[in-house]
Order: structure tokens, then sequence, then C-alpha cells
């Protein structure tokens, strides 16, 4: 992936976490309080829990993310998979606060920051990497969210992206728009 992504800038991840989140905020919308909540089994993270690991994560790793190593002494991973319940405002406010901090970081860096070194489980990376990482973290969770959101609205799921059969006739409608 890492070789895919170099010579990003930090727009263009900007632009990337902004997809995830964006998807993710789209599933999210469509779940009930009770669906938020729901955990397909034992061993399985409900959404909610999901969007609780996100947001600790997130705290962790973009809370003074070119001073401190990535990996808080005050976060308790563990406890993000604890089971609980939350409501859709819990949910939606952890959601937003996590992102929120991720855009305000990046926000405030420029392309020069992308050699420098950060620490993350005390680690060393580039702030690519570490940017990379997180692309990559974020993406496999919002996947898991996606996911959830449409098992557990069957039918009733409208697609977030080409809806299945409608591939050939998305692709004649861009060919047309150019």
């Amino acid at each position: 992936m890492q070789e895919i992504m170099n010579n990003k800038s930090i727009n263009e991840y900007l632009s990337i976490f902004k997809q995830y989140q964006n998807l993710g905020k789209k599933s999210l919308e469509r779940l009930s309080e009770k669906e938020l909540n729901y955990h397909p089994d034992k061993d399985s993270n409900s959404v909610a829990l999901i969007v609780k690991h996100l947001h600790g994560n997130m705290l962790s790793r973009w809370t003074n993310f070119l001073e401190e190593d990535g990996e808080k002494t005050w976060r308790h991973r563990d406890q993000e998979f604890e089971s609980s319940v939350l409501s859709i405002s819990e949910v939606n406010e952890l959601w937003e606060t996590g992102w929120n901090l991720l855009f305000e970081t990046l926000s405030n860096l420029n392309d020069s920051h992308l050699k420098e070194i950060v620490y993350i489980r005390s680690e060393p990376h580039t702030v690519e990497q570490a940017i990379l990482r997180q692309i990559a973290h974020y993406s496999y969770h919002v996947g898991q969210i996606v996911y959830l959101a449409k098992w557990l609205s069957g039918t009733n799921w409208e697609s977030l992206s080409i809806p299945k059969g409608a591939s050939e006739a998305f692709n004649i409608n861009k060919q047309q728009k150019k």
C-alpha cells in the first residue's frame, strides 16, 4: 500500500480519511440504537464497540501527534471492547470527536512533516507511515461497520456505492460525462 500511496500530500491523505469518515457516518445514520449495540455473537463486536475503539485509537494517535508516542499511557484499549450499551447520541459523539481531532491534527501539518519521525508503541514511523497505518486501520473498521449495517438493514439497505448489477450503467454514465 505504501508504494501506491507514496508522494501523496497531507491534503490527499485528508481526502482519503474524509471518504472513510463519510462512509462510516452514512452507515451509522441507518441504524437504530438496538442495531448499533447488536453483537452477532459473544466474540464479535457491535458497531457501537467498533466506534468506541476507533475513538480511543484516534484520541491516542492524534493527541500531541508530533511530540508524544501514539499509544498514550492514559489509553485503556481493552476497555474499548468491554460490552456496554451506547445511545445513538453517544455513538455519534464518539465518532465526531475522534474524527475532528484527526482532521484538526492533520490540518496543522504540512507536507514537510511527512518525513519526520513519530512513535507508535515505541516503534519509529515517518509521519507518512503513521498516516498510512491509520488509513489502513480505520478503513478496516469502517468496512466492518458498513458490513454490519448492511447485514442489519437486510433488504432495506441502499448501496453506499455502485449497487449490485449496476456497474455497466455506472461506467457508461461516467464515460458519457467525459
